[in-house]
């Protein structure tokens, strides 16, 4: 028995790739990787990491996604962050348009915080580094016992 791997037209996006073993012969399309595509994505993964970089900026967004907030709210759902840090984290987030600030004129002033719908689109991200979070959990927790 033999298995031969034979590409066509590797110019092209796809490639058909034919497999041959015996008398059975299938073909299947396969995406080919090109420094290009690979560069591309690696600046978008890379521009992502810059946005939400640091351990408060998710926490953040959590917290703000299950409702309008106030600065000592969102401050007390984060454990262990700071008043300053808080700020800057917000701030950041709001020049990235994933958080929106609303100052009502009153005395004293209310601050709001809330997230937008671009910030919104993370939310499948977040599940997902939820879900993956679990699962190493328990894969290192329960190696150690």
């Amino acid at each position: 028995m033999y298995i031969c791997y034979t590409i066509y037209s590797t110019i092209s996006k796809y490639s058909t790739i034919l497999y041959y073993s015996n008398k059975l012969v299938m073909s299947k399309k396969v995406e080919l990787h090109s420094p290009e595509r690979c560069s591309a994505k690696m600046r978008a993964v890379r521009d992502a990491l810059e946005v939400l970089n640091g351990k408060w900026k998710l926490p953040i967004l959590i917290s703000v996604s299950f409702g309008t907030r106030r600065f000592k709210e969102v401050s007390k759902d984060i454990n262990g962050i700071t008043d300053r840090m808080l700020s800057k984290e917000l701030r950041d987030l709001e020049i990235n348009q994933l958080v929106k600030r609303t100052v009502y004129d009153s005395f004293p002033p209310v601050v709001e915080y809330s997230i937008t719908e671009h910030g919104r689109t993370l939310q499948s991200v977040i599940d997902e580094l939820g879900n993956w979070g679990v699962l190493h959990r328990k894969k290192i927790i329960g190696n150690r016992q």
